[in-house]
């Protein structure tokens, strides 16, 4: 079966000015999936401006990856995003701290009930160390939609509340098994206007569960990085602003020694470290930017021009894939529920 959310909002995506108080008063949930685990995050407006006055200029600027010499060069396996759309309106960069390190991702308002609900990937609202310990929840979580050379045009988000799969929060960095699950999303306060997010940009993507795998796919993201030296240091790929991928997507079933589970997609894509959490979009209308988001960006695998996959520690002479689950209702549309409900 295929499902596609295009849910109209009552409340928004951002802070609510009607926050409950942190520590006095519990987040309304709608639904009982005894598979999603729910954190506040910033409850309350004094708990959301805390997070605002964090995230400093210099903080930011720190996020932001040098400028090289490099020539622009673009292709469908990475490019800079330049329609004047609802994408630019609709993807966001997400800045966060994990584990005392501060980072960003990205992250993509879709219709939601509260009109305040974003999705991204797991590990970028909740985390281990780096040896697969010490789980936490990400904190410091700011959505900026439309960021771009450090402007913020519809105002700064901060995350009330963040949602995963309580299998996502077993999580150990050792084991495939765990990547179907490295999906999340957030509940947003209003901007400094008091605006939802969805309000202030007057736009948001479908979600889609269970949607097939091999439709074409535009992949977005605020990457710090390339994995093509000649693409290094170019403003779309420091964190400065939006690029994309797109292409016909492959599964990717892992390596003989390390299996991933079924439903792990992407495109040939050379967006690197700040791209996770990035929108997988399916039926985009280039004219419009609106489209469906069936995945998040996860990782990368490697497949050689035959096709095949590229065994562990050999990817010489092999394409770099963007990777990431698709959405389900299994897994997401618990969380999506969840989340899109939470005042």
């Amino acid at each position: 079966m295929q499902r596609t959310r295009a849910v109209s909002a009552r409340i928004s995506l951002t802070l609510t000015a009607a926050a409950c108080t942190a520590g006095l008063a519990a987040p309304v949930f709608a639904g009982t999936a005894d598979s999603v685990a729910a954190k506040t995050l910033a409850g309350d407006s004094a708990a959301q401006q805390k997070v605002l006055d964090y995230w400093t200029p210099e903080r930011i600027a720190a996020l932001t990856q040098p400028p090289s010499d490099n020539p622009p060069k673009s292709g469908p396996d990475g490019a800079p995003w330049t329609g004047h759309d609802e994408i630019p309106a609709t993807v966001g960069r997400l800045f966060y701290t994990d584990h005392g390190e501060d980072a960003s991702c990205t992250a993509t308002i879709v219709h939601s009930a509260n009109r305040s609900t974003v999705v991204t990937a797991g590990h970028c609202v909740n985390n281990t160390d780096l040896i697969g310990e010490n789980n936490q929840w990400n904190a410091n979580l700011m959505f900026v939609p439309g960021y771009r050379d450090g402007k913020a045009p519809y105002g700064k988000f901060v995350a009330r509340f963040g949602f995963a799969d309580k299998t996502w929060l077993r999580n150990d960095q050792q084991h495939q098994r765990f990547d179907a699950y490295d999906q999340g999303f957030l509940a947003l306060g209003g901007n400094e206007r008091g605006q939802s997010v969805q309000d202030a940009t007057g736009a948001a993507q479908d979600i889609g569960f269970d949607k097939p795998g091999t439709a074409p796919v535009a992949q977005f993201g605020y990457p710090r990085a390339a994995s093509d030296p000649d693409r290094e240091g170019l403003p779309e790929f420091r964190g400065d602003r939006l690029a994309y991928c797109h292409g016909d997507p492959r599964e990717y079933p892992g390596t003989a020694d390390r299996p991933e589970p079924k439903g792990l997609w992407g495109t040939d894509c050379v967006m690197g470290g700040g791209s996770s959490g990035g929108p997988r979009i399916a039926e985009l209308d280039p004219k419009t930017g609106r489209g469906v988001v069936v995945g998040d960006n996860e990782k990368a695998g490697f497949f050689d021009e035959a096709g095949k996959v590229c065994p562990t520690g050999k990817t010489e002479h092999c394409r770099r894939y963007l990777l990431g689950p698709q959405f389900g209702t299994a897994i997401t549309e618990p969380l999506f529920e969840r989340a899109q409900h939470a005042s």
